[in-house]
């Protein structure tokens, strides 16, 4: 009798997918809306009640579905900080699938998971002595630093808030207006609650104002709330910010809260040596986050948390042993199998208990790479947004909404004569996402509505940052002719 989920066509499978792949990514396709009714309509069916078969099943998705993706792997894709991930990444996390479901016990796997946590921290300039942590991505490694930080800080007031909760302790978050959202979910999840963030004014550059920190700062001491920590953002997702790290640091330190750096999409640009100087005071962190699922070009879902102190998250997140699990390993040092240790305990040290490992996958992308590989990444794209950046000042038609830091410049089309400059620009964006294969988000900076192309996909061309704003001027046009 054959085992109910055969595995011997294997290979086949992974070869037909992959030539599918291919396929999808390099030739010509069609965003999936003109064709919904289409691919709908086969996948649209009840839940059958016998299957149609591993064949079956891999013909639907080399006909139906992966033709019919997300146009994110195009190159002219800009919207989200994500981009189609390497060959070799996407190897070695399909390795990692199968030869190592879980990221524990001591495989080569679980070496790696560790090893390429100490390769990121060197890459990104870290303190040797942090120690990181992977998670799913960069809200549950906001989550997990934040937990750290309300762990150290209520310690410091005797209390425990891991064991026995916040009780009655006021606390508060500190954070500029253009950090990212997760902060505030984060705080919610963490029982800090989403009041409690400050949201810190920020500059004409949309980096923190830390005079207008210092004061909330001092304004909550006077009333006795426990300042938890200030997060600094090393790249805002908005703009490409960078906020004044040494100036929160020093800040953290004399207030005596925990100071949290989230680098989720901008830590690797301190790689770039004309913002390098940008990142001073990165040395003060307390806890920093960086996603390889970002600038590294990992799969999606590839986070790290790095703290000075791991003992930190492991009273912030310690699940507790359970005898089916940590009692089935041993205790002594005579280690003769691969099961008789878990390895480092990562499930105590953030919130996952079942985990794949990703250490497999961020190694392959710095062993493919090197440092000087993601250097090259990362200045590339910066160049990209300083070019885009050029062509619009030059431009009587574009305007600058903020000067690039990394791989973001924020723009929009102007005109004399145009009242609602904010509706004409959402009418542009409307139309280069359905009329051409420039893919930007669009956001708000400084009270203007514009458009955020981020730099991070592999495949653009300085031909397609051409090809965007001569777009965005034609479109302008065709909207604004009388």
């Amino acid at each position: 009798m054959a085992p109910p989920f055969p595995t011997d066509d294997r290979n086949a499978y992974l070869a037909r997918v992959g030539g599918a792949l291919e396929e999808f990514l390099h030739g010509d396709h069609v965003d999936p809306m003109t064709r919904h009714d289409q691919w709908r309509g086969i996948l649209e069916r009840p839940l059958p009640d016998e299957g149609i078969g591993g064949d079956g099943v891999i013909d639907e998705l080399v006909r139906t579905v992966v033709p019919n993706g997300a146009r994110i792997n195009e190159p002219g894709f800009w919207g989200w900080i994500t981009a189609e991930p390497g060959a070799v990444a996407t190897a070695a996390s399909l390795a990692a699938t199968v030869a190592s479901p879980q990221r524990y016990t001591l495989t080569a796997f679980n070496y790696l998971e560790e090893l390429s946590l100490e390769w990121l921290a060197q890459l990104c300039g870290l303190d040797p002595g942090m120690k990181g942590v992977y998670s799913s991505g960069g809200s549950v490694a906001n989550l997990v630093a934040l937990g750290a930080a309300r762990q150290w800080a209520l310690e410091q007031h005797g209390v425990d808030p891991s064991a026995d909760g916040l009780g009655a302790t006021k606390t508060a978050l500190y954070t500029s207006a253009e950090a990212h959202h997760t902060i505030l979910r984060s705080a919610g999840v963490l029982g800090l609650g989403r009041r409690s963030v400050r949201l810190i004014p920020t500059d004409e550059q949309q980096r923190l104002d830390p005079m207008a920190l210092a004061q909330v700062l001092e304004e909550d001491a006077a009333q006795g709330v426990v300042p938890v920590a200030i997060v600094a953002t090393a790249g805002t997702t908005n703009t490409g910010a960078i906020d004044p790290l040494r100036e929160c640091g020093e800040l953290a330190q004399r207030y005596g809260a925990w100071f949290h750096v989230d680098g989720a999409y901008g830590l690797p640009g301190i790689l770039d040596e004309r913002v390098r100087p940008l990142y001073a005071g990165l040395e003060l962190a307390d806890s920093v986050i960086v996603d390889p699922h970002k600038w590294l070009g990992a799969p999606t879902g590839i986070a790290a948390t790095f703290v000075r102190d791991r003992s930190i998250l492991h009273r912030a997140f310690t699940q507790e042993p359970a005898n089916y699990l940590e009692g089935s390993f041993s205790d002594h040092n005579d280690i003769q199998s691969s099961l008789d240790s878990m390895g480092i305990p990562y499930a105590d040290f953030g919130v996952e208990l079942s985990s794949p490992a990703r250490g497999v996958v961020v190694w392959s992308i710095l062993r493919e790479l090197g440092r000087q590989g993601v250097m090259h990444r990362v200045q590339r794209d910066n160049d990209f947004a300083r070019q885009l950046a050029e062509e619009v000042r030059g431009n009587d038609h574009l305007e600058l909404l903020s000067e690039p830091v990394l791989s973001i410049c924020c723009f929009r089309y102007r005109r004399d004569g145009v009242d609602d400059l904010d509706a004409l620009n959402e009418q542009v964006y409307r139309r280069l996402l359905r009329e051409t294969p420039y893919l930007p988000s669009s956001t708000v900076v400084n009270g203007s509505f514009g458009l955020r192309p981020c730099f991070i996909n592999p495949r653009t061309s300085r031909e397609d940052v051409d090809g965007l704003a001569a777009a965005v001027v034609r479109l302008g046009d065709e909207s604004t002719s009388f």
